[in-house]
């Protein structure tokens, strides 16, 4: 825990999974210092459209699935819903933490605003004309919104989180999705390398999510605790993952393939585990986060910037 307040910075990669190659060195390296582990989803409905899923799983990383995403979603999209979400905002949720978020979809601008976010698009907060190389002059933006500038820790600042979305297919300063997240990331820990004071008080997290099911999803990436042992007499004494609790009762609903992948990084805050790559594989043989609730996500990163208590207890 630091021993001042933290600010956040949220890299969301919406279906971006799956795009993860070797050659992305930049997030492989970050992957390597930080901690991570899964963000595990509930199941979702066979008839789910695209823009539906989008609003759902951002939706369970804010731990606002109280919604009615039918209802909701048919509203956010024709743009005539406006019935108020009984949902609190995350002003009120966690001790008045001023949120952003960056994001060029229409339905998840809608939404993110009923949560009580302060709504930004990427052209609002950058000039998408710039070239690739031209991508660290976006990251000193970003954390001036952070209150962080010229190396120096402001007092007064606009926001404590910033979550920046990058939706698959989206080109950004001429790159495409898991391209801009890769570059953005290695301009972001090149200027940390020179500034450890920003470096001690900046939570940054990456989040990618598969994106839409595929057919052999359930094979290819389960995080179930159960395949090991489902032919063992003594199966019944292993205890159950976390992510399959809640409030002390299993949870009724909830995914065990296709989690997010989550890797976590603060400077004397975050624990280091033996992951060397931004990848299903290694984290889910080296990771030292395991899995959690994805509905678990934001109390723990308010709990790093003092705006929330224990996230566990």
């Amino acid at each position: 825990m630091a021993d001042k307040p933290s600010r956040a910075l949220v890299l969301y990669g919406d279906g971006l999974s799956r795009s993860v190659a070797s050659h992305h060195t930049h997030l492989h390296s970050f992957a390597s210092r930080a901690s991570c582990g899964f963000l595990a989803l509930p199941n979702s409905s066979p008839s789910e459209d695209e823009e539906a899923r989008v609003i759902r799983e951002f939706a369970e990383l804010m731990d606002s699935n109280g919604l009615d995403y039918n209802t909701d979603l048919e509203g956010l999209v024709k743009d005539k819903h406006e019935e108020k979400c009984a949902i609190p905002s995350v002003s009120e949720r966690f001790m008045g933490m001023k949120a952003a978020m960056i994001t060029d979809s229409f339905s998840l601008k809608s939404f993110g605003s009923k949560l009580g976010f302060s709504v930004l698009s990427w052209n609002e907060s950058s000039d998408k004309t710039h070239s690739p190389a031209e991508i660290p002059r976006l990251v000193p933006e970003l954390l001036k919104l952070l209150g962080f500038q010229e190396g120096k820790i402001l007092d007064n600042h606009q926001f404590d989180l910033l979550v920046v979305h990058v939706r698959a297919g989206e080109i950004l300063n001429d790159l495409k999705d898991i391209e801009f997240v890769n570059q953005f990331v290695g301009a972001l820990l090149q200027r940390e390398q020179f500034i450890d004071d920003i470096r001690a008080r900046l939570h940054l997290s990456v989040v990618t999510s598969h994106g839409a099911e595929l057919e052999d999803d359930h094979l290819q990436y389960s995080i179930s605790d159960m395949q090991r042992n489902n032919n063992s007499e003594l199966s019944v004494l292993f205890p159950r993952q976390s992510y399959t609790i809640k409030g002390g009762k299993p949870r009724e609903n909830i995914r065990h393939h296709c989690p997010m992948l989550s890797a976590q990084y603060q400077e004397a805050v975050t624990r280091k585990d033996m992951v060397k790559s931004f990848s299903f594989k290694d984290i889910l043989e080296n990771g030292g986060s395991v899995a959690i609730p994805a509905d678990r996500f934001l109390h723990e990163v308010a709990f790093k910037l003092w705006k929330a208590p224990k996230y566990g207890a």
